[in-house]
């Protein structure tokens, strides 16, 4: 017997278990009964909150008092919601949250994008320490800041203006961290130093080849931060005023007075979070796809 005759069934064996990997990996995996149960659980403590929120701003403030708690949903929602609108000026507060929300998503993804690049993947003196220092941030709590940040604002006269709540954030430290971390794998340094090879300017570079490779992880930078900027109270409810709310600082109005109608504050409430019910309906699938294709693509 001779040596290819010895070494000919070893390779059809490794073709054969080669083919089986190949077949194998294009089954779908199924979830036992007891994934589902679980996962049926979580959907539904997820969903508990919400759905308590809609029943209250169903029912009247005599009925969410009495015991047991209503669980099912009553006859006042649609007037307990206009009631919600027009004692708070939602219209307003919508529109006023929309484009502060809006414009810090943009300048956040935008900026933290350009600088997650310079640290992930371009060479210049202390780089390390600045990344450092940008990450340091992160420690020091938002409220330390709340007096300087004031006095900043007041000096250059945007009190109760929307430009006092969006330049404080439209660029934040955990942005460009996160987008620092997936530039340095997602992004090959040959794929820039090729572009750079035909000729392409930094600016084509950014256009045609970092935007397109950070895609996923910018629609997700991009949705965490329309999530926090929406629901921000504590530096809005500071430089804002009643006149000129954002959503959060508009619903702050309902709970005062003697006996604050509870129903009516979780229509309020109710009303200011659909539009970010809305938004995950709407983007959620892409940005849950574009992470996919950013996972299999690395």
């Amino acid at each position: 017997m001779t040596t290819s005759e010895l070494t000919l069934p070893q390779g059809r064996e490794r073709r054969g278990f080669r083919r089986m990997r190949v077949l194998g990996a294009g089954k779908q995996l199924h979830a036992g009964p007891l994934s589902y149960v679980v996962l049926a659980l979580f959907a539904l403590g997820s969903l508990a909150p919400l759905v308590w929120t809609a029943i209250a701003a169903s029912r009247n403030d005599q009925r969410l008092a009495q015991t047991p708690p209503p669980l099912w949903f009553g006859g006042n929602l649609f007037k307990n919601l206009q009631t919600a609108w027009d004692q708070a000026g939602l219209g307003t507060a919508m529109f006023n949250s929309t484009v502060v929300a809006g414009t810090i998503t943009v300048g956040t993804v935008l900026f933290s994008t350009l600088a997650g690049f310079a640290f992930a993947k371009l060479r210049f003196k202390f780089s390390s320490t600045l990344l450092l220092l940008t990450i340091g941030t992160m420690m020091i709590p938002p409220q330390l800041a709340v007096v300087p940040l004031y006095l900043w604002m007041s000096d250059l006269q945007w009190s109760n203006h929307l430009q006092t709540v969006i330049l404080p954030t439209l660029v934040t430290a955990f942005g460009t961290f996160f987008m620092r971390q997936y530039l340095v794998q997602a992004l090959p340094t040959e794929l820039i130093e090729a572009a750079r090879v035909d000729g392409a300017s930094s600016l084509r570079v950014v256009w045609h080849v970092v935007f397109p490779a950070a895609r996923p992880a910018m629609a997700v930078l991009g949705l965490l931060t329309f999530v926090m900027a929406w629901n921000d109270f504590l530096w809005p409810i500071i430089a804002l005023n009643q006149q000129n709310p954002t959503v959060q600082v508009a619903l702050n109005s309902l709970g005062t007075g003697y006996v604050p109608d509870q129903a009516v504050i979780m229509a309020g409430a109710l009303l200011g979070t659909l539009p970010l019910l809305i938004a995950f309906l709407l983007f959620g699938k892409q940005i849950v796809g574009g992470i996919m294709q950013g996972a299999i693509k690395g």
